[in-house]
């Protein structure tokens, strides 16, 4: 789906004219007497970036993408739901010092902020609370979270309002939704959502996907599979609100793309350790090949939950030799384990569809992942690389072996077509011009 331009409209009205001041029916810090900007007056607008944790090593996507409206003039507030700890590349390091953190205040100034709003805006209050009942009833999270969505909701409220934001941008569209939901219903800006998958997709219903979608602006998915699933529980007088935003990379890994000169025999992994990702499966797979007498290593970079389960399967196996497990990692790290090896490997059994994929074609390595969810719309079988079956630890030992059976030149050629894809659909300044539009279109 193709997201209109403001260069693309039909009408004769200019671009500067379509940029006047912003129509909000919230217009914190303003008064009557306050004359509005001239049509032809360009403002940038004021945001908010909402995550449940940021920054985060495996969100460097969220990043890029604020970055790069930040580099188109805009003025943007970073706020977490709650503290990221697992931050380690200085970029991340950076941005965790301008985020404001909802669950960093302590108890007292939470309950301070809920009932300012209680007592001072009354109706918006009792709205917010039917439609945190309304979120409940229909999710198995319980009554106890939701009522934390809500004091969290009163907090960012007041902190939006403090600071003159316009509009709330959401990524993912699980508990950080439901907070920009309230805080709507609160009285507070309007909001968009970027919905990634699959975890939306797993609880669609309890995650309150169609609701959310009917009251924000616009949704944005980042694959048209994604925008697909979200057709399956938005209403169809609300299917207009659906865009293709996809995840992007910025130039500093386009530009450092490199043919492959050593007949290296190293495949990397990267991502969180969880059973999702197919970790588990890939190690089998190096064992099995191992047992055939191929020499062959694999790192994975990256932590999470089932390290521990990961490691200890890795000794029962006995190829402690062959893999090297990371812990969390920088971006130049990542660069340079892509960098030295022949492929990346990605078994996902969910997705929406990974960054890795496209840092790594990007960089000029081929790619071995599933025919799952988005990643097809990416990754093309024997064109830039091999697609598996999900689940399947003989394809993942099969893609590998041809992998590195694949003379150098075939796989540079491969390489390339896959860096060429990514740049013609991922670049950070394409997709942040998308959402700029669709932000001003909202907006004008």
């Amino acid at each position: 789906m193709s997201v209109t331009t403001l260069a693309d409209q039909p009408s004769a009205v200019s671009a500067d004219q379509l940029l006047h001041e912003i129509a909000n029916d919230w217009r914190p810090k303003s008064s009557p007497e306050e004359s509005p900007q001239p049509p032809q007056a360009v403002r940038k607008m004021k945001l908010a970036y909402l995550t449940t944790e940021y920054p985060k090593a495996s969100h460097t996507f969220v990043r890029r993408e604020l970055k790069a409206l930040e580099s188109r003039g805009h003025d943007i507030v970073r706020v977490s739901v709650r503290r990221c700890d697992a931050v380690v590349d200085p970029a991340d390091v950076q941005e965790a010092a301008k985020t404001i953190n909802l669950l960093g205040e302590s108890r007292r100034e939470l309950l301070g902020s809920f009932l300012k709003v209680l007592f001072t805006r009354p109706r918006n209050f009792a709205r917010a609370a039917r439609k945190t009942l309304a979120l409940w009833q229909c999710s198995n999270r319980g009554l106890i979270p939701h009522v934390a969505y809500l004091v969290e909701a009163c907090k960012l409220f007041l902190k939006l309002q403090q600071q003159n934001v316009e509009h709330v941008h959401v990524h993912f569209g699980k508990n950080a939704a439901d907070v920009a939901l309230l805080v709507k219903c609160l009285g507070g800006p309007s909001y968009s959502m970027a919905i990634h998958g699959p975890g939306e997709f797993d609880a669609p219903v309890g995650y309150a996907l169609g609701p959310k979608v009917e009251g924000c602006t616009f949704a944005a998915a980042i694959s048209h599979y994604g925008a697909a699933q979200l057709r399956r529980w938005v209403p169809l007088n609300h299917w207009h609100k659906l865009h293709v935003i996809r995840c992007t990379i910025n130039d500093d890994f386009l530009s450092q793309y490199q043919p492959q000169t050593v007949d290296t025999n190293q495949f990397v992994c990267i991502g969180r350790l969880t059973p999702q990702k197919g970790q588990l499966l890939l190690v089998e797979a190096v064992a099995q090949l191992v047992a055939q007498g191929v020499d062959v290593k694999l790192v994975l970079a990256g932590d999470g939950d089932i390290r521990d389960i990961i490691e200890q399967r890795i000794s029962e196996l006995g190829i402690t030799n062959n893999v090297q497990i990371t812990g969390w990692i920088g971006e130049a790290d990542v660069r340079r384990h892509l960098l030295e090896s022949r492929a990346m490997v990605l078994p996902s059994f969910a997705e929406g569809l990974p960054v890795a994929i496209m840092e790594a074609m990007a960089l000029g390595r081929t790619v071995i992942s599933t025919c799952i969810t988005g990643i097809p719309e990416l990754l093309k079988h024997k064109e830039n690389g091999w697609m598996i079956t999900a689940g399947c630890v003989e394809d993942i030992a099969a893609a590998m072996k041809e992998a590195l059976n694949t003379p150098l030149a075939e796989l540079n050629n491969m390489a390339k077509a896959g860096h060429d894809r990514v740049r013609q659909q991922h670049l950070a300044e394409t997709e942040a011009a998308k959402l700029e539009a669709l932000l001003l279109q909202e907006h004008s």
